[in-house]
């Protein structure tokens, strides 16, 4: 890994010297300019990690430089040099976005101390940036499978929506449909992108707290307030609000939040001053909203404010097209977690797997692909490995069965050979003779009257 790189800066021969000397001893690859234009040559080939730099500068001053670095949007990190008496360009070049500066002369311990805590802040800095890609990434619309055309629709209106910036978006749909997903993948395709979104599970947090976690409070504002507190709307200034599962929210609580939309400002618990913030709100529930307000249990006025663009996510039954894609797409992700190598699924399981009505939805079917990975090795998921549940819903039984009872039942009447034919059937639906009379063909009550006379 590449030593971080500091260049010094300083018109001054003598004390570039005497900093090199002095860096180089700390580990790090250092360069000198005695120059702006030098510096900024510097700058461009060798992109350092760390600038030291005089303000006092013949040719190109040290605040140029602050702003041609800042104008390239650069993360190099930029701490200042200067004297007493021109302490204030120091706080102009601290307004203009520099690290910190350093009055001369200076310790070489305070040197290094400052040297090391703009070094740690420039590896959060990397760290976040990786977390937004990685996280860019993982919800991208274009990764989420859509080959039915009810998922094509819902994509597409994620992204338009996602370009206007600040519109306001309902998501609902069943519980397992993927809400969540859709929402962080329309903040990661908005120009709010690299901003925090922030989630607010209504469902999840006590009524009794909800406020003081939505707002914050001021210290003093009750018992145990001992400090101030940043609430969760404020942390999401300048980037999205994800409320989740909205229609859980209290009522007594829907009003203030309504406020804050309609005004974008909001106070502390136990303050007075207004706090105005700048968020996108992506709101999602598996509750019928329009239908709640006409019952009383969500204000019509929050629904309206919400409802800017709705989108409905179909459940996983109306969508078979994506069943299989997504199946597979489980595969490959489980496959490097769990250090499997599946190749795909079995004509038999993928045919059951499409005519089950999955009551969980997505949720539900990457579980499932899950726990068979997790269990077993195979290099396809077998009809066999399916739950019980599952299996009832093959249709149409496979020719192997239809073989195998030839192969045992050669010398058999064709009564007999008919009989063994449907007990293959009732095994595998797990005797539930409304399900093998389907899979059959006949009327329930023939199959009734036929597994009487059996016995």
């Amino acid at each position: 890994m590449r030593a971080h790189s500091i260049l010094i800066v300083d018109d001054e021969i003598l004390t570039l010297r005497n900093l090199k000397k002095v860096l180089e001893k700390e580990n790090y690859e250092v360069h000198i300019a005695d120059s702006g234009e030098k510096a900024l040559e510097i700058i461009d080939y060798d992109k350092p990690h760390l600038i030291l730099l005089d303000l006092m500068l013949p040719g190109i001053s040290g605040i140029e430089i602050l702003k041609r670095i800042k104008e390239n949007k650069s993360e190099t990190i930029v701490i200042m040099m200067t004297a007493y008496e021109i302490l204030e360009k120091a706080v102009e070049a601290m307004k203009l976005g520099a690290y910190d500066y350093l009055l001369k002369p200076f310790k070489i311990n305070e040197l290094k101390n400052t040297i090391h805590r703009a070094l740690e802040t420039l590896s959060l800095r990397i760290q976040i940036q990786e977390h937004l890609k990685s996280q860019k990434g993982r919800y991208y619309l274009g990764r989420i499978v859509a080959e039915s055309k009810k998922m094509q629709e819902v994509i597409d209106t994620a992204q338009k929506v996602a370009l206007s910036d600040k519109t306001t978006v309902l998501i609902q749909g069943e519980s397992g449909t993927g809400k969540e997903l859709l929402a962080k993948a329309t903040h990661y395709h908005s120009p709010r992108a690299d901003k925090p979104i922030v989630e607010i599970n209504c469902a999840a947090i006590p009524e009794n707290l909800m406020e003081s976690e939505l707002f914050g409070y001021e210290q003093g504002a009750f018992t145990d307030a001992k400090k101030r507190k940043i609430g969760l709307l404020e942390r999401a200034d300048e980037g999205t609000v994800f409320f989740d599962e909205i229609g859980d929210m209290p009522l007594s609580l829907q009003a203030k939040v309504l406020r804050v939309l309609e005004e974008s400002t909001f106070t502390r618990l136990g303050g007075n001053k207004k706090i105005k913030i700048n968020v996108r709100v992506i709101a999602a529930t598996n509750i019928d909203l329009s239908k709640a307000t006409k019952e009383g249990k969500f204000r019509s006025d929050l629904f309206y404010r919400l409802n800017v663009v709705p989108i409905q996510i179909p459940p996983l039954r109306e969508r078979k097209k994506d069943i299989i894609p997504l199946v597979l797409n489980f595969i490959q992700d489980f496959n490097q977690e769990l250090k499997r190598s599946y190749k795909g699924i079995s004509q038999r399981a993928a045919q059951a797997i499409t005519n089950y009505p999955w009551p969980g939805n997505v949720r539900e079917l990457k579980n499932i692909i899950e726990r068979i990975m997790a269990l077993y090795i195979a290099e396809e998921i077998p009809y066999s490995h399916l739950p019980v549940e599952i299996k009832k819903y093959q249709k149409f039984p496979d020719s192997h069965i239809t073989e195998e009872i030839m192969h045992e039942t050669s010398s058999l009447t064709l009564d007999q050979i008919e009989r063994k034919y449907i007990e293959k059937i009732l095994e595998q639906v797990n005797y539930n003779k409304t399900q093998a009379a389907k899979i059959l063909g006949i009327h329930p009550t023939s199959l009734f009257r036929k597994l009487k006379s059996w016995k």
